[in-house]
Order: structure tokens, then sequence, then C-alpha cells
């Protein structure tokens, strides 16, 4: 009897063919290709690394990322609009002095709200809801309940009419009296509310979205960001400052740890993750394919069998044991009588009845019945198997 085991590989002795096979080429070389598929790896992370751009700015007119808005800053510029980006309140005062001009506010983070609210005229406050109480009184919101997808206007607001559907949503507002509403939230306030408001026309939008890049081009979107911003003036547009000054905000806490770690960290975890698997496929096909050699004391199958069976009969196992008695005797039969191996228990049993002429019922109990009560059913079960065995090898 034999067992099987794993050992390198070594040569024949004798003689033997010394021209290369394919598969000796490979064992060769496969250690020259894995490398090199390390580097084609490595190399094409590295291009994706280094053109990894930094993050991006929301609503920034100077930002070509997804979230920017560069894309409406050249519309609004083709159509004869001059766009000023500025990133402080003396820069948005001091623009505000030269003349009659919209201030467009989406980001109010680093910004007093009491030094923005003394510039009189049009404001239009997108997305950002910090100092809305000062900037825009008299109006209600609450943030975060509306679910930001495409609405139609409902309103007579021309921006809004002329647009149509537009991709808005986030905050609702509750406007004072004397306001117009637009594209209505489920609750009974609105995603867009204008009002007269500081010697002008004060416009809040919840959502800011369908000015981005991204969704610049779907339904009414670019024609609402329009008809909003491009009204033939000139527009100061404010965003957060390139370099926000350190300690200015109340209540601000350090940075994390995993603020601190570099952007690139999780691409360097991702390499490292790589080449752990290459190497674990490398080094787990180290050893040569499975070889038969014979064990050095030769045991007998009779006293393999005998050895099963009085285990099973020491632990009662009849249905085990049954089991694997009807299991092989219908693997040896299922090709003896020209049937698949996917072969159900009825077509097994009519082609055993077929041929050994025995009662269909009887040949399904043997196979297929329950499991024997006792020593005896299962003795009895076991020289009926080897019965239909016998009928099924002579005929």
């Amino acid at each position: 009897m034999s067992d099987v085991v794993a050992r390198p590989v070594t040569a024949p002795s004798g003689s033997y063919a010394t021209s290369p096979t394919a598969r000796s080429t490979w064992r060769a070389s496969r250690m020259i290709v894995l490398l090199g598929a390390i580097v084609v790896l490595i190399a094409v992370i590295g291009v994706l690394l280094s053109g990894e751009r930094g993050p991006s700015r929301p609503l920034d007119p100077a930002d070509t990322s997804l979230a920017g808005s560069k894309a409406l800053a050249e519309l609004l510029r083709a159509r004869g609009v001059t766009v000023d980006r500025v990133d402080s309140v003396e820069a948005a005062a001091d623009k505000a002095a030269t003349g009659n001009r919209l201030l467009l506010i989406t980001d109010m983070t680093y910004f007093d709200e009491y030094s923005l609210a003394r510039i009189q005229g049009d404001r239009l406050i997108v997305g950002d809801q910090i100092g809305l109480s000062v900037l825009a009184p008299g109006l209600h919101s609450r943030p975060g309940i509306v679910r930001t997808r495409s609405r139609e206007p409902e309103c007579r607001l021309p921006a809004a009419t002329l647009a149509g559907s537009a991709y808005i949503g986030q905050t609702a507002f509750y406007p004072p009296p004397g306001a117009t509403g637009c594209y209505p939230a489920p609750d009974g306030g609105y995603t867009l509310v204008s009002y007269p408001n500081a010697g002008g026309v004060t416009t809040v939008v919840g959502d800011g979205a369908f000015m981005t890049n991204q969704r610049l081009a779907e339904d009414g979107n670019a024609a609402l960001a329009l008809n909003l911003i491009g009204t033939g003036r000139p527009v100061t547009w404010l965003v957060q400052p390139d370099q926000p000054p350190v300690g200015d905000l109340p209540g601000e806490r350090g940075k994390s740890m995993y603020e601190l770690m570099p952007d690139n960290i999780r691409w360097t975890v991702y390499m490292a993750i790589i080449a752990v698997a290459i190497l674990a496929f490398w080094r787990g096909r180290r050893l040569g394919p499975v070889v038969t050699e014979k064990l050095p004391v030769i045991v007998r199958a009779a006293e393999t069998v005998e050895g099963r069976g009085r285990l099973y009969r020491a632990r009662r196992a009849r249905q085990r044991a049954a089991d694997s008695l009807r299991a092989g005797a219908i693997d040896r039969l299922t090709p003896r009588l020209g049937l698949g191996s996917g072969a159900g228990p009825h077509e097994v049993v009519a082609a055993l009845a077929a041929r050994t002429g025995q009662d269909p019922h009887q040949v399904g109990a043997a196979l297929y019945g329950p499991p024997p009560t006792d020593d005896t059913g299962l003795v009895a079960l076991a020289g009926y198997v080897d019965f239909i065995e016998r009928q099924v090898s002579e005929l």
C-alpha cells in the first residue's frame, strides 16, 4: 500500500532528455516573471500617486475637480459677467465699494457674519448655513433633512421657472413674509428662498451641488445657476482662504493621528499587501509536484476494513456504516448500469430492478431507505447489497 507525500523534485538516475520543456522553462524563469510583474505594478502605482491632486475646494470658481465650480465661472465669463474670486471680507467690501455687485457666499467657515452683513446689496448664499441668522434675518432652516435630488421649482420666481428641474435639496427653509420659496421640501419648507433684504435681494439655496462641475450639465442646473448669478452685474465670489488662519475658530482642536498621516499612506499599505501576497504565492509553490512513496510497512486492506468496522460497532454508528455501504455500492453500480454520476434514486432503482428482476420497493429500501435499527438489520442490509452487486456483475 502507498501513501501520498510532498518532497522536493530530484533528477532521476540514468539518461534523460536535456532539451528544455515548457515546464522546465517556466520553473527557471518564473522568478524573473514575478519580479517583472512587481516592478510594473510599482511603476503603475507610482504614476497614479504622482498624478494625484490636492484636496478639492467645493464650489470654488478656480477648482477643476468634480466638487469645484470652474465650469460655471467660465460660463459666466463667456456671457460677459465679471467674476472676482476673493478670500476675505476686506476684499469683498472693497469690491462692493466699486459699484452694484452680487455677493456670492459659498463658505462661511473662516469669516465673521457681522462684518459681511455690513456689505449692502444682493446676496446669494449657497449651501453654507453658518451665520444665516445674521445674513438672512427672519429665515428659519432645518439642515440635512431633505434628500438631494432632481426637483421641480413649483414657484413664480423667474430664475427658477425658466430653469425648470434642478438637482437640489439638503436644507429646508421656512421663509419670512413676502419671500418666494421654490423647490418644495416634503415637510412644507423650500430648498430655495428669495426675499428683499439689506438694500437688495437675498437668495438662499440649501445645496450647491447643482453648481458643481459634476452636476452642472444635468437637468436645468446650469440654467438655474446662470439665472441666479448671471444677472449682468459683476460677481464677488467669496471662498475660503487658500491658507486658513490657525486658531481663529472657536473650539478648534488639534489634528488627529490620521489627519497627520501623508495623503498617500493608503497606497503604501496597498503596495505592502500586494507584495506580501506575491511573496506568499512564490514561497508557497517552492515544493515539487506530489509523488507517491512506498510505506515501510504494508498494511492489508482487510485489516483497515475490520478496524473501521470495530470502531463503528463500538460507537453503535449503524447509520454511518449503512451510509458508507450504500454510497460505495451506488458508486460501483452506477457505471455498470450505464448511468451518469448524477443519476437520481428513481433512475438507479428502476435500472437495478430491470437488470436483476428484484422488487423495486425492496431495492429502493435497501439503497435509500431508513438506517437499520440493530446489528442484525445492518448485517442483512450488507448481505442484500452484496447480493445485488454480484447479480449485476454476473449478468
